[in-house]
């Protein structure tokens, strides 16, 4: 038993510092003047709307832009997760 609670301790810690590797990535997407910034923890830490788009752009462009950005951090943690080694008992 006291196995298993260190093995979720050590993967609770693995987790941690995995959140606070990815704190400091981030990733931007771009497209028909929308412009999304988003860190490794996948908060959007900036959002630019160029002058004079349309709202119908603004409602088709905007989940495109976000699906974007997050399929970069997506991608960003994989490989950080990859280069780290993977999560024990995941490999």
């Amino acid at each position: 038993m006291f196995s298993k609670l260190k093995q979720i301790r050590d993967l609770r810690s693995r987790a941690k510092q995995m959140q606070n590797l990815l704190s400091g990535e981030s990733a931007t997407a771009e497209r028909s003047g929308i412009k999304i910034t988003m860190d490794g923890n996948m908060n959007i830490t900036a959002l630019t709307i160029a002058e004079g788009v349309p709202r119908e752009t603004l409602e088709r462009e905007l989940p495109r832009v976000i699906n974007e950005v997050i399929k970069d951090i997506q991608r960003i943690m994989a490989r950080k997760m990859q280069e780290s080694g993977g999560i024990p008992g995941f490999n």
